[in-house]
């Protein structure tokens, strides 16, 4: 049985795929992509930031530094960190 591909866009910018066994970060990657910024890839830098705006997901640890409760319940993630489990519509912070 192979992983569910599920779509994400990214408001204003591109569109991939990413199954959900794969980080929404190395998705993009892997399509030669750039809109979403890419730092350390291991949940510390907070270069990933983007806020969830549509679509379940789930994450796996991410720097409370970078990604505060207060800052989950609103949606925001690290893409380092973001496995999709439906259609997703991401919003990239601007640094």
């Amino acid at each position: 049985m192979s992983a569910k591909l599920y779509q994400i866009e990214i408001v204003g910018g591109s569109q991939f795929a990413c199954s959900e066994e794969e980080r929404v970060l190395f998705a993009m990657e892997r399509r030669g992509l750039s809109d979403i910024g890419v730092g350390c890839r291991g949940g510390g830098c907070g270069f990933c930031r983007v806020r969830v705006v549509e679509g379940e997901y789930k994450t796996g640890k991410m720097s409370v530094s970078k990604i505060s409760p207060e800052d989950q319940a609103k949606g925001f993630v690290l893409a380092c960190r973001l496995y999709p489990l439906e259609d997703l519509k991401l919003e990239v912070e601007q640094n």
